[in-house]
Parts: structure tokens; C-alpha cells; sequence
């Protein structure tokens, strides 16, 4: 049996998060090979791996959603009209009506044009022009026709590209990731499933609306972009999985068929977290609040050194310790740095990248201020060496905190971008040491109740080998292992 898992803006470029989960399932199944599709911003990342690639991958492939050379013409300088059953799936997927993805698919799969004629042709002219007067005709025409050729260059790129054969294709996410799926079940017959984390149509979404590059009306065109690539994933894969019960609510609200999804939550290897150095002695003297991310507008950084600057007013035996990559968005990080400067707060460490394990020990309590979440793998590793939290009310933070298993709470739950609140947590825990043992040790007994990566992994070996079988994949015996 082959694997293809497709991944957007992640493994294995990106350390943690989904990223992690993606390399630790690889490293489940050891005996089955797999394939990776990455699907990157352009050339520049290309090949920059922050992961030692497993033994049992085979390749990997990279997409670009920014890759083409916009001043490129036929020497004839002719362009190309499409076919008249061409021309209607090309405009049904424009005004999304009843949109016929197989021509759609076929089309751009043949190859027999380049993108940058389709998109500066009569064709697709002809088509938004209809959109912009049935929709939009109160807006500047010029504007509109450049944005939905920006809104259609990566879709169509990904619609060009060559997909490896393998017996089923695991997509890390909907959206484009989702749409290469349907294009290789649509092509190799493959088995399709669909594991999101986060539900990738709402994180678009709150992406456009803060975002500054887009404006007006333009917010909801991209948006429904998203929304029609995600509702095609969910229409064509064999199953969907999700994290915890009110993800998997909204996909059902995203119409995804409620009969296809299965809730999986994540799994951690607790017994990595067994004998960490505890303190230093340097370490007695302060309560360290451990923070483990990347250093990235997403997980709101600036709010977590503001919440901390007035908690250390408060107590002043307070350290942050901020642990993670700063490269992701080096001008987002640049500013943290410049706010704890500017700010005049003490005991704040950005550590850079490191290995969890040598730090996670020496912390008191751990730290989540994101604005967007699926179940955050930090959390059960901080309940996995006894740490309680102090998390925004995002993804499943809720349910890990107060969980529905009768153990008890494992932190304290904030509402997300609140300084008063999270300060007042940081506040709270770090007077109490009684009460950070208590809710450690709640969390320790949710994570191995709920949350062993044993767990996980048993589930999508049932997962992987049933739909292998509907598609008569074979499956070797003995693929489950441990991890190294």
C-alpha cells in the first residue's frame, strides 16, 4: 500500500504542530510507504527541510501557488479559446453554480495551455465580465478583473499539477490540499481522506477578515473561494476526520455529510515526558511560565507579552520563557522583540527552536494565547510532564481544560487577545503552587486517559487498512510499531 499526504504550508518545512503530527504518523507505520506532497508558497522554500525525512518516504513532491512566469506568450502570440463544453465548466466554477469539477479537472490535467493564456485571454474576459455584471457592478471593473486573476492563478496551478499514483491520499487540510485529493480520486481511483486539525474554510476566513492586503467586498469573494474548494472535499472524500465534537459540528455546517466524519483526537508519546530535568538552580528563584510556538501573528505573541508585562507587576518572580522558531515571520518577530524593549518588561526569553524535552521540566506552568487552534499537541505535552495551562478559548483548548471525563480542570481558559484575563491567570497560578500540582495532575490523568499517541495510531491503522480495502489495496501485516 502507498500513502500520498498532502500538506499545505507545513511539513516539512515547518516545525510543530500540524507538522509534527504529519512526521510522527509517518513514523507509525514504517512498513508502508509514503509519498509527500507539499504545497508551498513558490521556489524560494523549495527543498529547505527542517525535518530528517523517515526511511519510508519515498519522495517528495512540492507545489507551487506562486509559479509563473506572467509575461510568457505563444510565439504566434495567439491565444487559446477553449471548447465550448471547456468554456461552461470554466465559467461554472467562476460564478460556482452546479460547477462541473470533472471537465474542470480533465481540462487543466491535459495540459494543452498555459495558464497565463487562460487567465489574460477572451475566455476567462468574457466570463468575470459576466460576474462583475450579475454581481459586482459597483465596483471598479479593472480592480475586479485583477483580483480574480490573482484569485485564480493558484487554483489553477493546482489543478495543473502532476499527481503521483498511490493507493490512497491523505490530505492534511481541505481547501487546496483538497482539491488535489478529488483530482487524484478522480484520475488513479484512489481512496481519499480528509483529516482536518484546524477547519480550514474558518481559519481562511479569519485570515481575509483581519487581513490588510485585502479589502471591501473582495474579503467575501476569497472567502467563497475557500468555501467551494472546502465543500468539494468533503463531497468527494471516502472519510473526513476531525479533533473533538464541535469541529467536527462545523464541518457538518460547512456541508460536509455527517455520515463520512470520525473523531480522532491527537496522540502524544507520554512516555517521552517521563524523566525530564526538572529546575535548574537558577530556575528556584523565578515561576517559569513556558510558552512552546511559533513566532507568528496566529498564536497573538504581542497579547501574551502584554498580558505578561502587567502580571509581572503583579508578581515579580514571574519568567517567560518564549520557545520556538522566530524565522516563520521574521518582521512579526522582529516586533515582539521590539515590544518587550519597548514595554521595559524583565525575564522574557525567546529561546529559538529547541527540543521541548529540555525545558518543559523546568517550567511551572505553560502558555497558549492563539487566536486560532485545532487541539494543540503543547498542551498535551505540558499535561504529559504534569504542567496545567493557561489557554485562549480556541479549538479544543476548552475541552482539554475541563474535559468531560469527571478528572477535573487542568488550567484556566481566557478569552482570546483579554491581557486582564490572561495576566490574571499568570497571577493566579503562579501564587498557587497547590493549585498548579492539582491541575497538573488532572492533566497528566486526561492525557493518559484520552490523548496516548498508542491510541491514535490504532485508529487510523483501522482508518488506513479499511479503505485500502474498499479500493483493494493490499496491507502487510505488522505495520503498527512504536515510535523510536
Amino acid at each position: 500500500m502507498k500513502i500520498c499526504v498532502v500538506a499545505e504550508g507545513c511539513y516539512p518545512y515547518v516545525i510543530g504542530g500540524v507538522s509534527s503530527w504529519i512526521h510522527s504518523m509517518i513514523r507509525s507505520f514504517p512498513n508502508i510507504e509514503f509519498i509527500v506532497l507539499a504545497i508551498i508558497s513558490n521556489r524560494d522554500g523549495s527543498g529547505k527541510f527542517v525535518y530528517d525525512i523517515p526511511k519510508n518516504v519515498s519522495g517528495i513532491y512540492e507545489v507551487y501557488l506562486d509559479d509563473y512566469d506572467w509575461g510568457k506568450t505563444k510565439k504566434s502570440g495567439k491565444r487559446t479559446r477553449l471548447g465550448d463544453k471547456e468554456y461552461r465548466a470554466l465559467r461554472s466554477i467562476i460564478l460556482d453554480q452546479d460547477v462541473d469539477w470533472n471537465t474542470i479537472f480533465e481540462m487543466f490535467q491535459a495540459g494543452k495551455f498555459s495558464i497565463d493564456d487562460l487567465l489574460m485571454g477572451a475566455d476567462f474576459l468574457n466570463i468575470v465580465k459576466e460576474v462583475y455584471n450579475y454581481r459586482y457592478p459597483q465596483i471598479v471593473f479593472s480592480d475586479f478583473l485583477w483580483t480574480m486573476r490573482s484569485i485564480y492563478l493558484p487554483l489553477f496551478l493546482i489543478l495543473q499539477t502532476p499527481l503521483p499514483k498511490a493507493d490512497l491520499y491523505h490530505c492534511v487540510a481541505t481547501g487546496y490540499a483538497g482539491l488535489i485529493g478529488c483530482i487524484a480520486k478522480y484520475f488513479h481511483n484512489c481512496a481519499l481522506l480528509i483529516s482536518e486539525h484546524g477547519i480550514y474554510t474558518r481559519e481562511r476566513e479569519e485570515e481575509i477578515l483581519k487581513a490588510g492586503w485585502v479589502m471591501g467586498i473582495y474579503k467575501n469573494i476569497w472567502i467563497d473561494q475557500f468555501r467551494k474548494m472546502s465543500l468539494l472535499a468533503y463531497t468527494k472524500a471516502d472519510k473526513v476526520t476531525s479533533l473533538y465534537a464541535h469541529a467536527k459540528d462545523l464541518q457538518i455546517g460547512l456541508g460536509c455529510p455527517e455520515e463520512k466524519i470520525q473523531i480522532t483526537p491527537n496522540g502524544i508519546d507520554v512516555k517521552r515526558f517521563e524523566h525530564l530535568p526538572g529546575k535548574t538552580k537558577e530556575d528556584e528563584s523565578y515561576i517559569n511560565i513556558g510558552a512552546v510556538l511559533r513566532v507568528a501573528p496566529i498564536k497573538d505573541v504581542k497579547t501574551m507579552i502584554r498580558a505578561f508585562a502587567f502580571a509581572k507587576e503583579e508578581l515579580s518572580a514571574l519568567k517567560l520563557w518564549i520557545m520556538g522558531p522566530v524565522d516563520e515571520d521574521e518582521e512579526y518577530a522582529e516586533e515582539c522583540f521590539e515590544l518587550v524593549e519597548a514595554l521595559g518588561v524583565k525575564d522574557v526569553v525567546f529561546t529559538g527552536r529547541i527540543n521541548v524535552t529540555e525545558y518543559l521540566g523546568r517550567m511551572d506552568f505553560t502558555l497558549l494565547t492563539s487566536i486560532s487552534e485545532g487541539q494543540p499537541l503543547t498542551i498535551l505535552e505540558g499535561y504529559a510532564a504534569h504542567k496545567p495551562v493557561v489557554a485562549t478559548d480556541v479549538g479544543c483548548c476548552r475541552e482539554l481544560i475541563y474535559g468531560n471525563d469527571g478528572i477535573g480542570t487542568a488550567g484556566i481558559l481566557t478569552h482570546v487577545m483579554n491581557v486582564a484575563e490572561l495576566s490574571t491567570a499568570m497571577v493566579e497560578l503562579g501564587r498557587s503552587k497547590r493549585k498548579r500540582e492539582e491541575m497538573g495532575e488532572n492533566g497528566y490523568k486526561r492525557v493518559q486517559k484520552s490523548y496516548r499517541i498508542e491510541q491514535m495510531k490504532e485508529t487510523y491503522e483501522q482508518i488506513y487498512k479499511k479503505l485500502g480495502s474498499d479500493y483493494n489495496a493490499s496491507w502487510p501485516q505488522g505495520v503498527l510499531e512504536a515510535e523510536d
